[in-house]
């Protein structure tokens, strides 16, 4: 019997490493678009792939941009700094998970994210 993607760890550690790649493409273009061609070339998948992670990443709510036409294609503009956010500890544990899921070192972003997390969670003596 064949696992789909959802059921299998393996397989769903992978999109998570890919879909934060992505994401992390898509916030270092600063807004312009980027084709799923060209997507797919720098994550080294297929455009399909590209396309479904961007669909499974829109429907959860990631501010991803469609762009149609001539100079069109997928965009992210994200800010370069955000405010302060307050979150309890229930909140910064889940991002931790998340960050755990991920690798907390996968990337300079998830090594720093987790550092600060960590932070914020643990008591200080």
């Amino acid at each position: 019997m064949a696992f789909s993607e959802s059921a299998d760890p393996h397989l769903t550690l992978r999109r998570i490493e890919r879909q934060h790649a992505l994401i992390e493409a898509l916030r270092s273009r600063r807004g312009e678009p980027a084709t799923a061609t060209r997507l797919a070339q720098d994550l080294g998948v297929t455009t399909r792939t590209v396309e479904r992670d961007i669909e499974r990443l829109r429907h959860s709510g990631i501010p991803i941009a469609v762009r149609r036409g001539p100079g069109g294609g997928y965009a992210f503009d994200a800010r370069s700094s955000i405010e302060p956010i307050a979150l309890d500890p229930g909140e910064v544990a889940a991002l931790v998970v998340s960050l755990v899921a991920l690798g907390p070192t996968a990337t300079e972003s998830a090594r720093t994210g987790m550092r600060k997390l960590l932070a914020a969670l643990v008591t200080q003596n």
